[in-house]
């Protein structure tokens, strides 16, 4: 076999090391993308459930579920709507507020200020003041979100040029938003939003996103920056929306595949990666699991850092320092998805001739103190009582979801600590279902009497399907000492390993994870600049 059979090879066929091969193949590098498992997608994708009890034709978004933090140059780069790429977007966002009202906001900025007016007339002169201020921290660091992470630790002038363009960029905040980014970096969603908003039920609503796949409550140092990441997104230019891809994201990973595929990537599942081989410190090819070796003088991982560095690579090969920060990186996954078969739609007491607020999200925590209090027991080693949930009734948005006046509802819910106290998942997994079940029921009456079908994954089956560390869905918590310039860790940010021609793409890479593409994409950048392509 020759020593180059592939120019580049990319272990991991999630939406990260699709997209990082096909700009690799783009610039024309003879580019393999090895899959373990049967179905390309990694964590975004769309399983087909045909049981007895619903019958054929639902279809779940199994783990990850909706886009918004997709970089819009992706899109455009790699040509994705001429692969077929379909976002539906999502424009409400439906919050009950626990005392039979609810919040309902949509894409008509006046009705939102209205919607906020009916609740609290203070909180309605505050919202605009509240987007204004958050959209000027967005803003500010775009660009920093945008690209690699300067070299702080380096001495060659290109990391001098690098942290100057940092410092002048910087420089050229106003006080009050850079104020207010370090406020928000450091310090609780609960603080920043109680600036601003007196009301419970819409300060619940605005802190709902500051805990998506984190071990933090809202009242927890570090939400703020949970909120901020996820305030990033954007779709056709408006910022801080989201949208549903059509056929799930697994109809979107399976785009990128098509473009991969297109530029003469080759994609190969069922091909599990054992090892990288090296020699003399440079990566030259892989080991898949029965045997097989694969040769490139460019090997990529779009794992996390935790199997990129101490699972496929001898961790002899790594300076210490790096070893020593990989293994007490934090993962904590705490977050489980309880997808339903449903045999109609739920009713809302206080909306019941009404589908509208179907269209988007569902927004179950509604207060910081109810979602506060969810985080409670995972301090502990325990599954929330009432958990938080962040639904999509997605046969909504994509009727193809479902058969005909059938629906799927996909529920993130949280808190489900990766590792229980004195019990296991398998034991449990069904009685944190009924508790999600039970929340439902509590906001929507009957709609236990709708469940055909009822799917519960938690964190170890996050970890064991996707082999993403300790179920965590960002292949690495978002705290402030494990993003930018120290994601993965300190002086391993630009996407290069110690080990020449080994490169890392995942979302345990800058700027971390959601359904982003730009650890791919500018890991991408790296690769090609180094081969001068």
């Amino acid at each position: 076999m020759s020593s180059h059979e592939y120019d580049a090879i990319v272990v991991g066929g999630g939406h990260n090391g699709l997209t990082h091969a096909a700009y690799l193949a783009k610039a024309g590098l003879r580019t393999v993308v090895l899959e373990k498992n049967d179905l390309v997608g990694g964590a975004a994708i769309t399983e087909e459930l045909g049981v007895d009890e619903a019958g054929p034709g639902f279809s779940f978004t199994t783990f990850s579920y909706a886009l918004s933090l997709l970089r819009p140059e992706i899109i455009h780069e790699l040509d994705l709507v001429k692969h077929g790429f379909l976002p539906l977007m999502m424009p409400s966002s439906f919050h009950p507020t626990g005392d039979g009202d609810y919040l309902l906001f949509g894409d008509d900025h006046a009705q939102n200020l209205q919607e906020v007016r009916r609740h609290s007339p203070r909180d309605a002169d505050a919202y605009e003041r509240y987007h204004h201020d958050l959209d000027r921290v967005c803003q500010a660091i775009r660009p920093l979100f945008d690209n690699a992470p300067p070299n702080v630790f380096g001495h060659d002038p290109d990391d001098a040029a690098d942290v100057k363009w940092l410092v002048d960029h910087l420089g050229g905040v106003d006080r009050k938003t850079m104020h207010d980014t370090v406020r928000l970096l450091t310090g609780s969603a609960a603080d920043w939003i109680g600036d601003y908003f007196q009301h419970p039920a819409i300060q619940g609503y605005h802190a709902s996103s500051s805990v998506i796949g984190s071990k933090v409550g809202p009242m927890s140092p570090g939400s703020g920056l949970v909120l901020l990441f996820h305030k990033m997104g954007e779709h056709d230019g408006h910022l801080g929306s989201w949208a549903f891809h059509k056929g799930g994201n697994g109809g979107f990973t399976q785009v990128l595949a098509r473009a991969a595929t297109a530029y003469g990537a080759e994609i190969r599942l069922g091909a599990p990666v054992s090892s990288v081989l090296t020699d003399n410190g440079r990566a030259v090819g892989v080991v898949l699991e029965d045997g097989t070796e694969l040769r490139a003088p460019t090997v990529v991982s779009a794992l996390d850092p935790r199997r990129t560095f101490l699972d496929l690579v001898d961790a002899a090969e790594l300076p210490l320092d790096l070893v020593d920060n990989v293994r007490r990186m934090k993962f904590r996954g705490v977050s489980a998805k309880v997808n339903f078969a449903l045999d109609g739609l739920p009713v809302f007491p206080a909306l019941p001739d009404s589908v509208d607020h179907y269209g988007g999200f569902l927004n179950i925590g509604p207060t910081i103190e109810y979602v506060e209090r969810a985080f409670d027991a995972s301090k502990y080693g325990w599954y929330s009582e009432q958990p938080y949930i962040d639904g999509a009734i997605q046969s909504v948005v994509d009727p193809d979801m479902a058969p005909p006046g059938k629906h799927v509802m996909s529920c993130f819910v949280q808190y489900a600590p990766y590792e229980l106290r004195e019990s296991s998942w398998e034991a449990e997994r069904e009685r944190f279902g009924d508790k999600a079940q039970a929340v439902l029921e509590s906001h929507f009456p009957g709609f236990g009497d709708l469940v055909l079908h009822r799917e519960v994954v938690t964190p170890v089956d996050i970890e064991t399907r996707t082999g993403l560390t300790e179920g965590n869905i960002f292949a690495g918590e978002f705290l402030a000492p494990q993003m930018y310039f120290f994601r993965p860790a300190p002086g391993w940010s630009q996407y290069a390993t110690p080990i020449d021609g080994y490169y890392q793409c995942g979302s345990g890479t800058h700027p971390g994870g959601c359904v982003i593409g730009s650890p791919g994409r500018l890991a991408s950048q790296r690769v090609l600049r180094d081969l001068k392509r």
